[in-house]
């Protein structure tokens, strides 16, 4: 739909939304822009972009799509890379995904030098198991710590050890999928359970005259998750924000915890070969 993206910001920042996420590989960076210019923008560093001296450019491209001279928040989106190029998702001839050996350490050194530059004000990182976080925790002369990491994260996946881990660090998580919704084969276990159709989370948005997707999303905020839903339907966006004026019990908190089936809904399959893969390992 033309210009949907730029109306479904417009509509967010008016709903009362401050945190946005994008990324080069949406193809829409133009539209968040236009939306937001001197809002709050997050940006993501693609796969292709990890060799060192391609991340300036990557970010710098990102400002420029953005009509922005700096964004708030740019983060490693997956601690793999593909072949560096044009190609967002490369392949051989024979169909076989094209990958690349990360050096995340030094991706991170290319992205201090960002901030530095005054173009960008926090750096994070996003798909990072605890190994990987730990790479660049304990990486000798850090300057700036990851202050988020963005993954996965509803009452059917919630993370707790990764989530511990990185509260101990004082790194936020930012839940993506909050609803565990999305349907991209390629991204997505397509076969995965309808998070939304919970009886418990159901029969609790009767309870407090909510949605289920109302009760996920209060449920993450409520354990110091922030969570990014998506949507382009205006009256879903203000359902989305209208979470702050109930407090789900102790006791329901912990009923929804319980729900927890360590169940993925996105795999990053075109990855699983990869020797970074993140999710061969539990946490």
């Amino acid at each position: 739909v033309p210009r949907e993206t730029y109306m479904a910001v417009k509509m967010a920042i008016d709903a009362g939304y401050r945190h946005f996420d994008g990324a080069y590989l949406y193809h829409n960076e133009h539209e968040v822009g236009e939306a937001i210019r001197e809002k709050i923008a997050e940006g993501k560093l693609w796969a292709t972009d990890h060799v060192p001296e391609m991340v300036r450019p990557a970010l710098e491209r990102t400002l420029k799509n953005l009509k922005l001279d700096y964004v708030d928040l740019f983060i490693i989106e997956v601690p793999m890379a593909f072949k560096p190029g044009k190609d967002i998702y490369p392949k051989d001839e024979n169909g076989q995904w094209l990958y690349h050996k990360s050096d995340l350490c030094a991706t991170w050194e290319a992205l201090e030098a960002c901030k530095d530059a005054g173009l960008v004000k926090s750096l994070g990182v996003s798909n990072f198991n605890r190994r990987q976080l730990e790479l660049i925790l304990n990486k000798p002369g850090l300057k700036y710590k990851p202050v988020t990491n963005q993954v996965e994260c509803h009452p059917y996946f919630t993370q707790p050890k990764l989530l511990k881990f990185c509260q101990q660090h004082d790194i936020v998580i930012v839940a993506y999928s909050p609803l565990g919704t999305c349907r991209n084969p390629m991204w997505v276990n397509v076969s995965s359970p309808s998070l939304l159709e919970d009886k418990l989370l159901n029969s609790l948005g009767e309870k407090y005259n909510k949605t289920a997707a109302q009760i996920a999303l209060r449920f993450n905020i409520q354990r110091g998750v922030v969570v990014i839903p998506k949507s382009f339907n205006l009256n879903r966006i203000k359902e989305n924000f209208q979470i702050f004026d109930f407090s789900l019990t102790e006791e329901e908190m912990k009923d929804i915890a319980a729900l927890n089936k360590n169940v993925r809904f996105v795999e990053l399959l075109m990855w699983s070969n990869h020797p970074e893969y993140p999710f061969h390992e539990e946490y």
